[in-house]
């Protein structure tokens, strides 16, 4: 049994990192399906995990496995095992049953709280970091994926990336406890699957429900579903994060919340809202004044509700502002648009635009 060379005291010494985890949640006394659950392995692995460990360091059994870990000072005497009030272990692997402690805002300034409580998260390059765990949340994210999405051609001379995912491990984690929100292996880092709650994925998650909605003919349901999702979105994406990755997605997401807001349009023009539908295309295509879709869609609702003057003039800005800006013509999308708005052809009463 490997113990230390002064005091005798039992180490940890040998064993990798994902095997002082499995060794600590079994200091905390938990099943190997817990474990497996708490640190998102397959239960076989975590057995096998603990077969090596019990011969790397000389042990018999389940528990002297247990008592060696409190030796180790893997677990906190007082805090285990699961006989205790609160074990930090199965604490985290409570916390996941009643719902993440952590959550992580993306849609909007790059924010976390736990428990409620706001996080201060450093200084943009750190919160860069974490948005791109956030961003690739299921699976594991290597260094160099890290380094080219954060820092792109100018990546730093030192090895900073370890330095910053510890700084986040320290403040997103369970006061005291094992870090249960970023784990790490050889490929790379990670989010734990049901550590963390992230507004982007709850986003999609409600974008994901609006096929169904369609195909049931529940336009109720997808309104409620486009509102619930966009209500998500809190001001400027990613709002100062620096980097390629966070560039793209600024890019991506402003898209879906555009297509989400059109999709939102076409429920309440199917449901008779129909000055609610243009108001909020109004406000769209102020934001968005290049956007000949979000255009389109605005002219085609005037249409609807009798006003085919104002939809030609949307017409006319947005050709002007395209051309002053960007120097060029409407597309397709705007110039069918305009044809129907010229015919007088109402469209019809389906969502325009989807959410992609």
């Amino acid at each position: 049994m490997p113990t230390t060379a002064t005091t005798g005291r039992p180490t940890a010494r040998g064993l990798g990192y994902r095997e002082r985890e499995v060794l600590s949640a079994v200091g905390c006394g938990m099943r190997d399906d817990e474990i497996a659950a708490a640190l998102a392995l397959p239960e076989d692995r975590v057995a096998a995990d603990l077969e090596r460990i019990l011969v790397k360091l000389g042990l018999r059994d389940r528990a002297a496995a247990i008592v060696h870990a409190f030796d180790a000072g893997l677990v906190v005497p007082g805090r285990g095992p699961r006989t205790e009030p609160v074990p930090p272990a199965p604490r985290a692997a409570a916390g996941r049953a009643a719902g993440p402690r952590v959550r992580i805002s993306l849609l909007g300034p790059v924010e976390a709280w736990r428990d409620g409580r706001p996080l201060h998260l450093g200084h943009l390059r750190q919160q860069a970091v974490l948005a791109a765990l956030a961003l690739c949340a299921g699976r594991t994210v290597g260094r160099g994926e890290l380094l080219d999405g954060v820092w792109g051609a100018e990546p730093p001379d030192t090895n900073v990336v370890p330095v910053y995912v510890y700084r986040l491990r320290k403040t997103l984690r369970a006061d005291g406890g094992p870090d249960p929100v970023i784990a790490h292996d050889r490929g790379g880092y990670r989010l734990v699957p049901g550590a963390v709650d992230v507004d982007l994925v709850r986003m999609e998650e409600l974008a994901a429900g609006l096929g169904p909605a369609d195909r049931a003919g529940d336009a109720a349901e997808g309104l409620r579903l486009c509102a619930r999702a966009l209500d998500l979105f809190r001001g400027d994406l990613l709002a100062g994060l620096p980097g390629p990755l966070a560039e793209l997605e600024r890019l991506r997401l402003t898209e879906r919340r555009i297509s989400l807001a059109q999709r939102k349009a076409g429920y309440q023009l199917r449901l008779g809202r129909c000055s609610e539908a243009v108001a909020e295309l109004f406000a769209l295509l102020t934001a968005y004044p290049l956007n000949e879709a979000v255009a389109a869609t605005l002219m085609r609702a005037l249409l609807r509700v009798g006003r085919r003057a104002e939809a030609l003039v949307v017409f006319d800005r947005t050709r002007r502002r395209l051309a002053a800006d960007l120097g060029v013509a409407p597309g397709a999308v705007l110039r069918r648009a305009h044809r129907t708005v010229l015919s007088g052809e109402e469209p019809g009463p389906g969502p325009t635009g989807a959410a992609r």
